[in-house]
Formats: C-alpha cells, sequence, structure tokens
C-alpha cells in the first residue's frame, strides 16, 4: 500500500485556502480576508490559518480555515464508530469554509476537505480523507440545484459511475436535521473514511472535490447578488440561518470534532451566521415564496433527472 504522505496533503490544502480566498474577493469587489495565524494550546500540536471577511459587499461573513493539528488521543467524535483508534497519536489537517451572503437570493455555501492520519508504535498507520459541499438556499431556484449538483458530479465522474450518486444520498442522510425532519438544503457531496484504492487515488479524489467547489458556487453568487430584496426576504433568511446553527451545534462531526481535540473555538465557531432570528412555531403563509422553500427545495431528490 501506499505511503500516505501528509506533508504533500498540507501543502495542497495552503494552495486551496488561498485560491478560493482569491476567487471569493473577487467576486465580493469589496471585502478582504483578514488572516489569523493560530497555534494550539494545551495538550498536542500544531495550529492553523483563519481567514474572515466580514461586511463585504456581496459577503455578509465567510471564514474560510485551514487547521493541522497532532494529540496523543483521538476525541471521541472521531472513534465513536473506530473504537481501533483509540490510543493512537493522530494528525489532524483540513480545509473548512461557510459563506453567508448579504443577499437572502443568495444562498449560504460550505465546503470541507480533510485528512486524517492515526499512528501506533509497531502498527500500521490507519488514515483516510473525507469532506464534500453542500448549499443552502433561503429562496430556492431550480437552475441553482442543478448547477451545483452538475459540478458536483463533474468532481466526482473521474473516479466512477456510482461515485456521485453514492455520495450525494451520503449528504441527503448526512445534513438531515432529525428534530425538524429537514434536509438543510439542496445537499450536494459528502464521503469520510475514504481509504480504498490507496494514498494516491483517493488524495486525487479529495483534491477535485476541494477544486470543484468554487466552479460549484461563484456562478450562483454572481447571479443572485444583485437581487432585489426587502424586510420580509431579510427576516426569513435570517430565521432560516437558525436551522444552520442547530445543525452545526448539534451534529456536525467537525465542530464536535474540533471542540472535542481542544481545537481553537473562534475558528471552530466562526461558521456561523453573525446575525440569526429563533422564532417560536413559525410555519410560512400557505402559497408564499418562503413556503415554496419547503415544498420544492428541501428533502432529497435528483437534482439531475430529466
Amino acid at each position: 500500500m501506499q505511503t500516505p504522505d501528509s506533508d504533500l496533503v498540507k501543502s495542497y490544502l495552503l494552495e486551496l485556502q488561498n485560491a478560493i480566498c482569491r476567487e471569493l474577493e473577487e467576486e465580493d469587489g469589496q471585502g478582504r480576508f483578514a488572516e489569523d495565524a493560530w497555534e494550539r494550546e494545551g495538550s498536542g500540536g500544531g495550529g492553523g490559518i483563519t481567514r474572515v471577511l466580514s461586511d463585504g459587499a456581496a459577503l455578509e461573513q465567510g471564514g474560510v480555515n485551514f487547521s493541522h493539528v497532532t494529540g496523543d488521543n483521538l476525541p471521541a467524535a472521531a472513534t465513536a464508530h473506530r473504537p481501533e483508534l483509540a490510543g493512537r497519536r493522530f494528525e489532524a489537517m483540513g480545509v473548512s469554509l461557510v459563506i453567508h451572503p448579504h443577499n437572502p437570493y443568495v444562498p449560504t455555501s460550505h465546503a470541507n476537505v480533510r485528512f486524517f492520519i492515526a499512528r501506533k508504535e509497531g502498527a500500521t498507520p490507519i488514515w483516510w480523507f473525507g469532506g464534500g459541499f453542500d448549499l443552502t438556499p433561503y429562496y430556492g431556484f431550480r437552475e441553482d440545484a442543478i448547477h451545483w449538483h452538475t459540478v458536483a458530479k463533474q468532481a466526482c465522474d473521474p473516479f466512477g459511475e456510482d461515485v456521485y450518486p453514492r455520495y450525494k444520498k451520503w449528504c441527503d442522510e448526512y445534513f438531515f436535521l432529525k428534530h425538524r425532519n429537514e434536509t438543510r438544503g439542496v445537499g450536494g457531496l459528502f464521503f469520510d473514511d475514504l481509504n480504498e484504492g490507496g494514498f494516491e487515488s483517493c488524495f486525487a479524489f479529495m483534491r477535485s472535490v476541494g477544486d470543484h467547489y468554487i466552479k460549484a458556487y461563484r456562478p450562483i453568487l454572481a447571479r443572485r447578488k444583485n437581487t432585489p430584496y426587502g424586510e420580509r426576504e431579510r427576516d426569513f433568511q435570517l430565521y432560516r440561518r437558525g436551522r444552520y446553527v442547530e445543525f452545526n451545534l448539534i451534529y456536525d462531526r467537525g465542530t464536535l470534532f474540533g471542540l472535542q481535540s481542544g481545537g481553537r473555538t473562534e475558528s471552530i465557531l466562526m461558521s456561523l451566521p453573525p446575525l440569526v432570528k429563533w422564532r417560536y412555531n413559525w410555519r410560512p403563509e400557505p402559497g408564499s415564496p418562503e413556503a415554496r422553500l419547503y415544498e420544492e427545495f428541501l428533502g432529497a431528490r435528483d437534482w439531475l433527472s430529466s
């Protein structure tokens, strides 16, 4: 089996962070990412680079994080389904991003690519890749969902015909709020524990997913960022952002892993929107544009079917 090269992965991830920040700044046209390099405190080692753009022309807040941390024991979030990892020294690195736009007609987007390796003296290293990207609209557009999934499929196609359907389904199942009985949005791709086929093949797939994110999101941002909107649309956007908060704090593996492994809290929670509303037992008015989100866009479906 090919020997995993964590230095090679780290180099790619740093380049990916730079490329995504550059393209988002170009599309925003005004905002710039502020950079905050940090070192991990407490047990273990490593650190990261957090970049946050606030109050841009199109982006209310966007965060693009690189992290590389090490430790003597994997936290519960990583060993819950892999008890054989307990007691191993670990190394984890990745790029994670969340983009919250000003305009309610622009969806929120999320992407993540990551690499884990767990070592123990006298034993073969255990490693895997994970990641994906997903889209969370407030006012849905079929052409946006089709474009998003078309690019997701393009990222997967070189690796087999079954890859996109499998990871699309996994995304629909993962980004699901059980207590609301809702998908978080229109989905995309999600994969984890990927090591089948060897390091080089898995690394190539992770790179393809990472490289295709901005190809999927930037055209949607460009198409919708200047759409006129009023207080009604803004109010609904802030209400729906509450679902994003609920998922990240209750279910998201990356958030749980970061907090349980002693990661940097400010960088982990930068994924949360700057403004959000909750409202008791609210329901959209039947036949309204807000109701259309629930009826036509939330729920797993095949966006690429004719």
